[in-house]
This record gives C-alpha cells, sequence and structure tokens, in this order.
C-alpha cells in the first residue's frame, strides 16, 4: 500500500472543502505526486517535510487553495517553484493552463522535470534559471497573465524579480503565511495591492494570506 493512501480520504475531503471542481483523475495524480515528492525527498532533500499526512495539508492542499483566486487565466509563472510548488498541483487542478516554472536549483528542476513525464503534464513547462535571468521575450506572447510564488522572498524582491515577466495588466500574486504588513509598506513605487485574501486550508492551523499585487 502507498503511503500516502491512508491519507486519501482527507486530501478528497480538503478538495471538496475549497470547491476546486475536479479534473478527470485529480485525486489520484495528487496522491502520485505526493508519492514521488516522497521517494524523491528520500534522496535529494527537496522539502522539510517528510510526514505524509503534512504532504496532503502543507504541500498538496495549500498549493490547491489558491485555485479560486486564478481561475480564468491561461498563463502563469511559478517563481521560486522548489518542488514544484504550488504549480505542479495548479497544474493538475487546471489543465487549461499553462504554468512555467521557474527554479534555479538543479535537483529540484530534475525532479520537476520527471513529475512533468511520470504525470503527463502537458501544460507545465520548466525553466531551470534564475528568475532574473528570465526575459519577458523567452514566455509565449511576451509575458505571463499571472505571476505566484509561495514565500520566495519578500514583496519588494518579488516585485522586482518578477513584475517584468507579467503583462502590463498581469497580476502578481504573493502567498504568504502571516499578513505582512511591513513587507506591504516597502512595496516600491508603481505597484499596489489589490487585493488580500485569506485562506483556510483544510487541516492547517496556520495562518495564510494571498496578496494581489498589480501595477499602478
Amino acid at each position: 500500500m502507498s503511503v500516502l493512501a491512508p491519507h486519501a480520504r482527507s486530501l478528497a475531503d480538503g478538495i471538496a472543502a475549497l470547491g476546486i471542481a475536479s479534473a478527470p483523475g485529480l485525486h489520484a495524480r495528487l496522491l502520485a505526486f505526493g508519492e514521488l515528492l516522497l521517494k524523491w525527498n528520500r534522496v535529494y532533500n527537496l522539502t522539510a517535510i517528510s510526514d505524509p499526512a503534512e504532504i496532503v495539508t502543507h504541500h498538496l492542499l495549500d498549493s490547491l487553495a489558491v485555485q479560486p483566486l486564478i481561475a480564468g487565466l491561461r498563463t502563469l509563472v511559478d517563481v521560486g517553484s522548489g518542488a514544484g510548488l504550488p504549480g505542479i498541483p495548479l497544474a493538475l487542478a487546471c489543465p487549461g493552463l499553462a504554468i512555467h516554472s521557474v527554479e534555479a536549483v538543479g535537483k529540484k528542476a530534475s525532479f520537476q522535470q520527471q513529475a512533468k513525464i511520470e504525470l503527463r503534464l502537458d501544460n507545465f513547462n520548466i525553466l531551470n534559471r534564475r528568475v532574473e535571468a528570465i526575459k519577458p521575450a523567452d514566455l509565449p506572447a511576451g509575458g505571463v497573465e499571472g505571476v505566484i510564488s509561495r514565500a520566495f522572498s519578500s514583496l519588494a524582491d518579488f516585485v522586482r524579480l518578477a513584475g517584468p515577466l507579467a503583462k502590463t495588466d498581469g497580476v502578481l500574486y504573493a502567498m504568504k503565511g502571516a499578513r505582512p504588513d511591513d513587507e506591504i509598506r516597502a512595496l516600491p513605487p508603481g505597484w499596489r495591492i489589490a487585493d488580500v485574501r485569506v485562506l483556510t486550508v483544510p487541516g492547517l492551523g496556520a495562518e495564510r494570506h494571498v496578496l494581489s499585487i498589480r501595477r499602478g
């Protein structure tokens, strides 16, 4: 039996609680991704989380919690994605969304490539480069509708490094724990907070916020 099998019900209940319309095979594919992450983590130390129950809550459901906010986007860049979070769970849940995952660390990018192959993620692309080395011209249509990060950096650095990859009317989504008021005050000129949303992640007893940032 797989190590995540005892937590399959928690995953299914969490997906339902988040109000996510389940794409074909989503539940099984998320479990397969979690299993692959645990397997690679034993050798490559991709994440500090090794408990199967926490893989479900802290990684899979935590990544999926932002899905309602990005519904309708066609293109998304995931900056500093590490083990493919939130990019891979979102790619599984949103087959019509093209996701470009930016990860500078080779072993993490290699894991993402293996996950892409095993999960047949045609809508997921890996860029094994530092974000500052990527230009809008490197992306289809010269930019994307959304850029997301999950505890990647301060808001100021996120805007400085990843802002150029978003189209003029694009949105930056910063996934944070506690509301980062000091970082909000330090946001550079030319950018504004368009929305601050509290996320409730099933089974995760910790604060979660996502900040939407726009030009203007």
